[in-house]
């Protein structure tokens, strides 16, 4: 039991903390359960802490073989990986899940799922993570980072008292779409059955019904998006005083879709004393000034550069073509990589991709689209198509753009150009995932002069070949204007005629 905790002798309302498992019973967190490590200025959350009981939130026991490795080793290891920190006494990085001192069980999962080592972000994540700091992490999409949360999510779970009736959840990780929401749930169910611990999704565009009952009956994991769970705690089917572990996933994606407000009323309604864990794929102003407002003393970590630049597992190809010639040049590209593997198709407007789609299932093509327009359960059938192969094509505005976790997606291709270059890093991002390799194809036209020359900087870094085509248009024109690189420039989107 937490020396925090002022509740005494009541083992059952405890978890089993397990104590063989490295993150044990109260002995293991004697001499490291920490309150709010206070670095630098007295925290300005004290003042609003009277009341609230204390809780534990640093489970983090560094290895043997990890304390072992000299600053020289650890800087060594650091850049070979491509890991940047910032703030203080960060924690080494690990080499292995065992060095992090998992259970048992939660070892198995990750084993299961394909991992043979930790990735980058999660080698120097999980540490941050369990010492109970808020944490900034900046990595790209497919590298792991739904894990570097959720594990020590569970670890922090475990160690907190079990819910009474009426209590909302323990962990609460907001996520800008819907489908991104429904795959971080898949994966809290996945690696917390083992504790025992219940997760729901809160999302829109579904009944309510099967939520709130989930809500009513208590789980310690609630993944959600913004507007659905404002509706729930308006509607007082669940509250957030329990919430003493916050992850924002894809900060970037929800400013750039307007969910500032609802963050904001969202974290007024939990407690300061929090550990908040801020996630994005890009550091834009916003989403720095946003952390600013959330976080106290955070590490931050970048794996790679904070500037933004594509995988390099990715073969990018851009052709500069004409509006008109598109859907030839589409239907040429497929007659020549079409080999069952799973090709995704981006475009701008729900109505584009409802055009196209439509003149794909005529021409004979196995295609399927999906966008904010449609049902949630015709999405789900979608993609659930998509992913079994038995529609190898699907069509896609940017609301799949991020969070779409679909397996061996071999092609990507952007028939519109997206209105950022953010959204472009993205798009590509579905493929070469997990260490695999993929290709993206990029149709861009005179409309997309003005991001001529950032994409170039983004090929050239990445290694990948310019056209002389787009190489004449970068020279000849001048960059997006401040802002349009970092979120999308809404006013840009063509009409589709």
């Amino acid at each position: 039991m937490s020396r925090y905790d002022s509740r005494t002798g009541d083992s059952t309302s405890y978890r089993d903390r397990r104590s063989d498992s490295g993150f044990g019973g109260a002995s293991t967190y004697g001499s490291s359960a920490s309150k709010k490590e206070s670095v630098g200025d007295e925290s300005p959350k004290k003042q609003d802490l009277d009341g609230l009981t204390p809780f534990e939130k640093n489970f983090y026991v560094e290895s043997p073989s990890v304390a072992a490795m000299t600053e020289a080793e650890v800087e060594e290891y650091r850049k070979m990986r491509e890991i940047t920190v910032e703030g203080r006494d960060i924690p080494k990085p690990v080499k292995s899940f065992r060095d992090v001192g998992f259970p048992d069980y939660v070892l198995e999962e990750v084993k299961k799922a394909g991992f043979t080592e930790p990735t980058p972000i999660q080698s120097q994540g999980w540490p941050m993570a369990l010492k109970g700091r808020d944490l900034i992490g900046i990595a790209e999409t497919g590298s792991g980072k739904t894990l570097s949360y959720l594990l020590p999510a569970i670890v922090h779970v475990n160690a907190q008292p079990i819910l009474a009736p009426g209590d909302g959840p323990i962990v609460l990780v907001l996520a800008p779409t819907r489908e991104l929401a429904v795959q971080i749930q898949q994966e809290a169910s996945k690696f917390g059955s083992s504790s025992k611990i219940k997760s729901t999704c809160i999302y829109g565009g579904v009944p309510k019904g099967p939520q709130v009952r989930d809500l009513q009956k208590g789980v310690e994991i609630v993944i959600a998006t913004p507007g659905r769970l404002i509706d729930m705690m308006e509607s007082n089917n669940t509250n957030l005083r329990r919430v003493t572990y916050l992850v924002l996933d894809e900060a970037d994606r929800m400013l750039d879709m307007g969910f500032d407000p609802q963050i904001r009323k969202i974290v007024s309604h939990i407690r300061p004393d929090r550990q908040t864990l801020y996630w994005s794929a890009t550091w834009p102003k916003e989403v720095e000034q946003l952390s600013k407002k959330f976080l106290y003393n955070p590490y931050k970590v970048i794996i790679g550069s904070s500037d933004l630049k594509a995988n390099r597992a990715i073969r990018q190809i851009v052709d500069v073509i004409s509006e008109s010639q598109k859907y030839n040049k589409l239907v040429k590209l497929l007659e020549d990589i079409m080999d069952g593997s799973r090709i995704l198709v981006f475009l701008d407007t729900k109505k584009g991709c409802d055009q196209i789609t439509r003149q794909l299932r005529m021409d004979g093509w196995p295609a399927l689209s999906i966008h904010g327009d449609k049902s949630q359960a015709e999405r789900d059938w979608v993609l659930s198509e998509f992913r079994s192969g038995k529609s190898p094509i699907m069509t896609a505005t940017d609301v799949a753009a991020r969070g779409l976790d679909v397996k061996d997606v071999k092609y990507v291709i952007n028939y519109d150009f997206p209105g950022s270059l953010e959204d472009y890093v993205h798009r590509i991002g579905r493929t070469g995932r997990a260490g695999a390799k993929g290709t993206a194809y990029s149709f861009f036209t005179a409309a997309n002069a003005r991001f001529a020359k950032e994409l170039i900087s983004i090929l050239e870094e990445a290694g990948q070949k310019v056209s002389h085509e787009l190489a004449s248009m970068g020279r000849s024109t001048a960059p997006p204007p401040p802002g349009l690189g970092g979120f999308r420039d809404r006013g840009s989107r063509r009409a589709w005629s």
